[in-house]
């Protein structure tokens, strides 16, 4: 009982209103067959009247076959009609709908905006943008500060090892070479040094040798 008095909606109302639409057409389908059939029966009798010469016979059958062609004519009026009024209904029906879903969403943002304070939103904004900023300059101060502390030391490292890396792709061992290499301290004598081994007594010797007194 409940379902029999409940109120019809506006889906229930437009899909009634299709179904009869679409009864309509299937009437007016079997009506053109009917007239197509008709059509053809007038079209033999108009011929079978020709060649038996009874011209009065295929006048009157000839006004009937333009009279039916006129009805067909008329059921494709009809028929396009009663599709541009399913069509219709069926735009009616979309644009319901999207009032209705409109009018949900303004509901929704009705209260969404009750419950949002501008300021507060505005200040947290804020306060966030400051924080931000204050975070990066923190991280760019720590980041400077480590760069200036490891910078030096890596970047004497990483040109020494490049240094040795060409080094040895074209065979010189800076370590073997360095090693047997003499040096300067070691390979002349200091003045002083010749000084201190050479006598007096070596040199009058000298002098004796060479004839002078």
């Amino acid at each position: 009982m409940a379902s029999f008095f409940k109120k019809k909606t506006v889906d229930d109302v437009i899909k009634e209103q299709n179904r009869e639409l679409r009864g309509t057409q299937r009437a007016i389908s079997r009506d053109r067959a009917a007239l197509e059939k008709q059509e053809k029966q007038l079209e033999l009798e108009i011929k079978k009247m020709a060649k038996i010469g009874n011209k009065e016979a295929c006048r009157v059958l000839a006004k009937q076959l333009v009279q039916l062609r006129k009805q067909k004519t008329r059921t494709f009026a009809v028929s396009s009609k009663v599709t541009s009024m399913s069509t219709q209904t069926k735009v009616m029906n979309s644009q319901m709908k999207m009032a209705g879903a409109m009018s949900t969403t303004a509901k929704t943002m009705q209260a969404v905006n009750k419950k949002v304070d501008p300021q507060k939103t505005l200040q947290t904004m804020q306060n966030f943008q400051k924080e931000n900023m204050k975070m990066e300059m923190t991280e760019e101060m720590i980041n400077d500060t480590l760069d200036d502390i490891f910078d030096g030391s890596d970047d004497e490292e990483e040109s020494q090892d490049i240094v040795n890396q060409v080094l040895d792709e074209i065979g010189i061992e800076i370590s073997g070479k360095m090693a047997k290499a003499p040096s300067a301290a070691r390979s002349l004598p200091s003045a002083s040094t010749s000084k201190a081994t050479i006598s007096d007594e070596e040199i009058e010797r000298q002098l004796k040798a060479l004839g002078v007194d």
